[in-house]
């Protein structure tokens, strides 16, 4: 597109651009910390009074994980800010989470002026070469012209196909040029054409071979969530009777409380789920990577099944699965396209019959304790007060799997939590950003003490902004996943997993100004969620939960996904 720029509403430089350019590309919140390298931008934004919010961290990696927890929960693209050298380099971690959990971001970082690029310049560093294995695409902006065109593109390619992070990287000379008097964004990627709808004749193959099964599954991933297919999956498993696992990541896009659903499949997935799997004669896999903590040792993994993969990245098809019916589509074009084939299923009755008794006889399960919170109950408990209706953003570890296991999602968009890189400190930022996208709803944080503390300073931002979020600390004064692994498989040799010092949670949370509270009897529990879900502002719940408590079913590293461990006995 070309706009006319007369001179009342000129562009002054380079950054005014940047500006405009992210007015038109419909941004509504930027997460940012300044800089040397990215000074005239954040001139811009106070001469131009952009109508977006800035959103200052307090660490540039709350800046991206907040930006992706705004992308999970609202759909669209975070945005992020950063300056060059240390600015740029501390957004790595949140980077590589979000092309592992297909995250949309546009990363922008400053850079040193052009002259001084490869002289080791203050505060340089090579983002570009640094960020290239990491990045669905990224750039470094060579003229002020081409800014505008490479902000468009970069929106475009992090929103479509399979989603992920882009990043760009301006000179500070470039943001500092004083501009023409109109510029041209029009682009066109030739060699970048996501395939979005099905080869109608692997439609038809899936058809049919779903009309000769007698054992069918249908795995989901975030993926249906990415096309916003969450209906038409549910039209397709109605119309076909089907039952339903999940990924990690795809919690929410089939109902959780439904009698179709079997649970979360994998590592810590319900024993339901896992053995359905096992035993199944056709796996339908929509919009989900076959990652190790899913399969378990791959020769076990679907033994017996015809291995269907609808999935948008062509490259996940076949990647670890070898897969007989590869389907390359948008999860929303191939599920109409399966709807409406009118397949005639063969009675498998005996199938459902089967998985139903297995969800009864093989339940989830956790004892209740005298000592602490049972961190399990405490989960139940958080479900039941929120009514089931929260966004629940997690770290990584013992809780993460509870939240999976015990808060039950019914609809999509009101799960964020780090899977693929499995990032520490990414659950409170993340709340953070959930909040600001959708300010209305009730966003609940569930974090462990440890990964709580590498990204606390995102209180003042809580408080700056007095965000509704609740953080509720599970805190068992230990890396309670890496304990659990040291008590199983490492004779209960626990180097360097106890937590013998942490802070007063209630006093640091209070002298953020924040709302900080200690529980430690379940009988304080249900009114203590009452009062905090009602509660006009940001709180933190210290909950004392019992430090060794394990999480089961668990699948042991090395073994197949039927030889799960912690299965409760009927």
């Amino acid at each position: 597109m070309k706009r006319e720029l007369n001179e009342a509403n000129q562009p002054k430089n380079g950054a005014d651009l940047f500006v405009w350019s992210l007015v038109d590309a419909g941004v509504d919140t930027l997460f940012g910390y300044p800089g040397g390298a990215v000074l005239p931008i954040y001139d811009a934004l106070y001469r131009n009074q952009a109508p977006f919010k800035h959103i200052l961290s307090r660490h540039e990696q709350g800046s991206i994980h907040a930006a992706e927890g705004y992308a999970r929960t609202t759909g669209k693209p975070g945005v992020v800010l950063a300056t060059s050298g240390p600015g740029a380099t501390n957004l790595i971690t949140g980077i590589a989470d979000a092309i592992m959990d297909s995250i949309p971001l546009v990363i922008f970082t400053g850079q040193v002026a052009h002259q001084v690029i490869g002289t080791d310049a203050f505060q340089e560093s090579d983002i570009m070469g640094i960020t290239t294995p990491i990045t669905k695409y990224n750039y470094q902006v060579e003229k002020l012209s081409d800014l505008p065109r490479v902000i468009k593109e970069a929106f475009y390619i992090a929103t479509t196909g399979r989603p992920g992070p882009v990043l760009i990287d301006i000179p500070k000379n470039i943001s500092e040029e004083i501009s023409g008097k109109e510029f041209d964004s029009d682009f066109y990627l030739p060699g970048y054409q996501p395939t979005t709808k099905p080869n109608p004749l692997q439609i038809v193959k899936l058809a049919d071979a779903l009309s000769k099964s007698k054992r069918p599954i249908v795995l989901t991933g975030a993926g249906i969530q990415f096309a916003g297919a969450s209906e038409e999956l549910r039209q397709f498993v109605r119309k076909y009777n089907l039952p339903v696992t999940s990924t990690l990541h795809g919690l929410g896009v089939f109902p959780g409380t439904d009698e179709q659903f079997l649970g979360m499949a994998g590592m810590h997935g319900t024993y339901t789920a896992n053995m359905a799997h096992y035993e199944c004669d056709l796996l339908i896999n929509i919009g989900a990577r076959f990652d190790d903590r899913l399969t378990g040792k791959l020769e076990h993994f679907a033994p017996n099944a015809r291995i269907a993969h609808i999935d948008i990245d062509p490259a996940e098809i076949g990647k670890v699965i070898p897969t007989e019916i590869p389907v390359v589509a948008d999860a929303k074009e191939a599920l109409n396209a399966l709807i409406g084939s009118n397949i005639s299923m063969p009675d498998h009755g005996e199938w459902i019959d089967k998985l139903q008794k297995s969800k009864e006889e093989y339940p989830l399960w956790y004892n209740r304790s005298d000592e602490a919170i049972s961190p399990q109950w405490m989960v139940e408990q958080v479900y039941k007060a929120s009514k089931g209706n929260a966004i629940v953003t997690t770290d990584v570890g013992q809780h993460q799997m509870w939240a999976a296991q015990f808060y039950k999602f019914d609809e999509p968009n009101r799960w964020a939590t780090s899977g693929g890189l499995g990032t520490m400190g990414f659950g409170f930022p993340a709340a953070i950003g959930a909040q600001l996208g959708a300010p209305e709803e009730l966003v609940v944080s569930i974090v462990g003490d440890a990964g709580f503390q590498m990204t606390l300073q995102e209180l003042a931002v809580a408080h700056e902004r007095n965000l509704r979020v609740k953080v509720i600390i599970l805190n068992n004064s230990a890396l309670g996943m890496v304990r659990q692994w040291q008590e199983s498989f490492y004779d209960e040799r626990y180097s360097e997993s106890l937590l013998t010092v942490n802070p007063d949670f209630v006093k640091l949370a209070e002298s953020y100004g924040v709302r900080g509270v200690r529980v430690e009897k379940e009988s304080e529990v249900p009114a203590l969620l009452e009062d905090i879900f009602a509660y006009d502002g940001p709180v933190v719940v210290d909950a004392r939960v019992v430090q060794k408590e394990c999480v089961y079913p668990m699948i042991a590293p090395g073994k197949g996904i039927h030889e799960m461990i912690g299965v409760k006995q009927p």
